[in-house]
């Protein structure tokens, strides 16, 4: 998931979703609240832990970290020298979780039909918006980690893709790299009130309304395939702090060049997808 959440155009939620977590995930972060809380100040600390599932939380927080952390340079970097067999191997695995997800649906109507098209419409929307020019004070900052944790925990729907819309994924990018405090505790502080807010609408939305969630969610995850198509062109750049031109803007293009690859990679994607489904079912077993 923290790979995933690292690259903008792909979502950790879809990863949670592929290997059978997604719903002990959203379940585990609504536990986060008045009562919770209240446990943990009165000095209650295994009543919280358990209340919470915090081993859950606390193994996979840490291997998202983790692999954020890690990955961060490694990530940046071949989205520099290497973008075609990047976005290949990740077109590959969104392709595979978009089919893995949907099978899910156990219900097939017009509504349902219809939460799938306006999922993908949204997606693909968000997939060829502009970047904005923001600012970078540390209320923005707190807001986009807001609106970024929400979209994280969205299959198809990318954080790191929302921040890049709001101008700020380079300079959270940056922060990470750089371990900027000030800026990291800012956006963990506005990630945290997110993802649990928005946690308890989705945890609602799953119980109550399960096929028509799964059926957008599954749009959301087709919508987005759109911006992890491997050919691009660059129509707008940025330099960054480092003097570094970075492409900001892209086009999707024919397929021009590594076609061999590209087409391997993205089969290594999907496969990778089809093995962690097939290890899900047998672990639920």
């Amino acid at each position: 998931m923290g790979a995933a959440d690292v690259v903008p155009g792909v979502s950790g939620g879809t990863i949670a979703f592929v290997v059978g977590i997604y719903d002990e995930l959203i379940d585990s972060i609504k536990s986060i609240g008045k009562d919770s809380l209240k446990l943990l100040f009165t000095g209650k600390f295994l009543s919280f832990w358990k209340a919470i599932n915090g081993n859950f939380l606390f193994f996979l927080l840490a291997g998202i970290a983790i692999s954020i952390f890690s990955l961060a340079k490694l990530i940046t970097l071949l989205l520099t020298d290497y973008p075609v067999l990047v976005w290949a191997f990740f077109f590959g695995l969104v392709l595979a979780s978009t089919w893995f997800v949907g099978k899910d649906i156990k219900e097939r109507n017009w509504k349902i039909i219809l939460g799938f098209i306006i999922g993908a419409a949204v997606a693909y929307y968000v997939t060829v918006a502009t970047p904005v020019s923001t600012p970078t004070n540390l209320f923005f900052i707190f807001f986009c980690g807001m609106i970024a944790i929400c979209a994280m925990i969205l299959p198809g729907i990318s954080g790191s893709f929302i921040l890049l819309l709001l101008g700020k994924y380079f300079f959270i990018m940056e922060a990470v790299n750089t371990l900027n405090l000030q800026v990291l505790l800012t956006f963990a502080a506005g990630a945290f009130i997110g993802i649990t807010s928005f946690s308890r609408l989705l945890s609602y939305a799953l119980k109550h309304f399960r096929n028509m969630t799964l059926a957008v969610l599954t749009g959301f995850m087709l919508g987005s395939l759109n911006k992890v198509w491997p050919w691009k062109k660059v129509v707008e750049t940025y330099t960054d702090s480092h003097g570094v031109v970075k492409p900001l803007v892209e086009v999707n293009i024919f397929p021009d060049c590594y076609i061999f690859e590209t087409i391997l990679l993205a089969l290594v994607g999907f496969f990778i997808v089809y093995f962690l489904e097939k290890l899900s079912e047998k672990v639920s077993k």
